[in-house]
């Protein structure tokens, strides 16, 4: 693998990675009835672990050594 396509998979796992992480640890919505504070979709979502997972498959590709 050249060094621009190895550059380009790296770059695009942190990003997912970095995707996934901020959409598990932001809340997504968030509600406010007086004092009281409502947030859906808080901590690890299907979609988080996926983007995260996919973040680590591209960082993993990239560190690959082909002959």
């Amino acid at each position: 693998m050249n060094s621009t396509m190895r550059t380009i998979t790296v770059v695009v796992g942190l990003v997912l990675i970095a995707l996934g992480l901020y959409q598990a640890f932001v809340p997504q919505q968030v509600v406010d009835f007086g004092p009281l504070e409502v947030s859906a979709k808080e901590g690890l979502t299907t979609e988080s672990l996926v983007l995260i997972g996919l973040g680590v498959l591209a960082l993993v590709v990239s560190f690959l050594k082909r002959k």
